[in-house]
């Protein structure tokens, strides 16, 4: 359709749509006017390049040499595929080939059938580069489908040329319109007969190019690709996705923690900790990453920056809710399993209530992470939760002071109950902590709705910086963190 609008000679408009490219650009803070401005800049460098082709090609097309060449394809459409072919790749634009076909075709240097193999080779080329800069198998499979199904209409279309040329002068007889009405005919074709085979298609090229092996270090990234570096959006999304792996590798944490507090099972428990050191190496290396992408591709649109923020808000809460689950819930409950056995009934139903709300805050949680703004209600009701994880704390110590009154007959009892009772709070108290870094995960999102904060659940930080700063977890001289 671009080729269509530019076959047109709207060279004229060219400084007009740089200016108002410039204008929005400099003058609007909104990430989507930017963009507005830095499409009206490039299709105006655009225009106005494509018509000084045409001025400085104007000489060449009229030269006897070239005239010969291009004569001589008339009667060598597979030698006229490979010749656009490899223009295309080499300037890396189908659409300027396709105009200088056009050009050439209404001077008269090449006859209606050679150029309709032209513009077959440059359907063609414009593949290649796509193609040979991915940087992984998984990114080749698009622009290798796009290839294989460009070649197959190439293939079928080529024997057709003389035919075709007939059929599209009795709509258009000019030169330029029929190189650009095949153009578009050839792109229109191909898109309705390859639709049915796509997902045939999708399966062999996946089967061609499989997924990489996962690492068989956990801590290893998996979607941190160098290659995306070049683009801050693809990167950020390459971070995401590898949060989105911290989450799950968190989740299984929590729901293996319940079993420990229940059954005392070391061997989970010692899976969970190896759990927690995989999830610190991991958060490193996302970390490290969105430096990565400012050193490439500075993150100069405001909508990246704060997503990049976000990521990183999402990566040191996850660390330290981790960290609280590792290092100060497993080893209270190896404590309290080594002094008396385990937990009481009452006991393991508060753990278990409170248990239940992180792992539904946490799915909360992950929703407002991906979908951003479009989230605030499921952020205000994570956020509210605090509300019902301090109730809950707050009802699990009545319980217990009830309990311990119950035990203060004998001073001996008295005493191992009030150690026991110890460890019960400190638990509970963690499971509210581990909620307060869950819980985080929406702050972003209220503070934007906000205008800096959501009166009605409480003043979230104003900074990626302070968040860290109010959700780090406090530490007794008694807690290992």
């Amino acid at each position: 359709m671009i080729t269509q609008i530019l076959a047109f000679d709207i060279t004229a408009v060219a400084p007009l749509l740089v200016l108002i490219g410039v204008v929005l650009f400099r003058s609007s803070a909104d990430g989507r006017a930017k963009n507005l401005g830095r499409v009206g800049i490039g299709l105006g460098l655009m225009l106005l390049a494509l018509g000084a082709l045409g001025h400085t090609l104007a000489p060449v097309e009229t030269a006897p040499t070239v005239r010969t060449v291009l004569e001589a394809l008339t009667g060598e459409p597979v030698l006229a595929v490979l010749i656009a072919g490899a223009l295309t790749w080499a300037c890396h634009s189908s659409v300027a080939v396709v105009l200088l076909i056009a050009s050439l075709a209404t001077s008269g240097v090449i006859a209606p059938v050679a150029s309709l193999a032209l513009v077959l080779g440059a359907n063609l080329g414009g593949t290649l580069p796509p193609l040979f800069e991915a940087g992984t198998g998984v990114a080749r499979r698009l622009p290798l489908g796009n290839l294989l199904v460009r070649g197959a209409g190439c293939i079928v279309v080529l024997p057709l040329l003389s035919m075709i040329a007939g059929l599209l002068a009795h709509i258009e007889p000019a030169p330029a319109r029929l190189v650009v009405n095949f153009h578009t005919t050839f792109n229109l074709a191909l898109a309705v007969l390859s639709l049915p085979f796509t997902d045939r298609l999708a399966g062999l090229l996946t089967r061609f190019l499989p997924d990489p092996p996962r690492p068989a270090d956990p801590g290893k990234p998996i979607h941190l690709e160098t290659a995306a570096l070049d683009s801050a959006s693809v990167a950020l999304a390459n971070a995401a996705r590898e949060t989105l792996r911290m989450a799950d590798m968190f989740e299984g944490m929590l729901r293996g923690s319940i079993e420990v507090f229940r059954s005392g099972d070391r061997r989970r428990a010692a899976d969970i900790s190896r759990t927690e050191r995989i999830m610190d190496r991991l958060g490193a290396a996302i970390r490290r990453y969105p430096a990565d992408i400012g050193d490439e591709q500075p993150l100069d649109d405001e909508d990246e920056g704060a997503r990049g923020q976000e990521i990183l808000s999402a990566v040191i809460n996850l660390e330290h809710a981790s960290d609280i689950v590792a290092n100060n819930l497993l080893e209270f409950a190896a404590r309290r399993a080594r002094r008396s056995g385990g937990f009481a009934p009452q006991e393991l139903d508060a753990i278990a209530a409170m248990h239940a709300e992180l792992v539904e805050s946490l799915r909360l949680g992950l929703t407002v992470f991906l979908r951003g703004d479009a989230a605030l209600s499921e952020a205000r009701r994570l956020v509210a939760q605090k509300r019902l994880m301090r109730r809950m704390e707050a009802e699990a110590a009545d319980t217990n002071v009830r309990s311990l009154q119950g035990a203060a007959k004998e001073a001996d009892t008295a005493l191992a109950a009030g150690v026991d009772s110890g460890i019960f709070l400190r638990i509970v108290r963690d499971l509210r902590r581990v909620h307060s870094h869950i819980a985080a995960l929406a702050y972003p999102v209220l503070e934007r709705a906000t205008g800096g904060g959501d009166r009605s659940v409480g003043p979230p930080p104003i900074s990626a910086t302070r968040l860290v700063a109010e959700t780090a977890p406090t530490r007794d001289a008694g807690d290992r963190h």
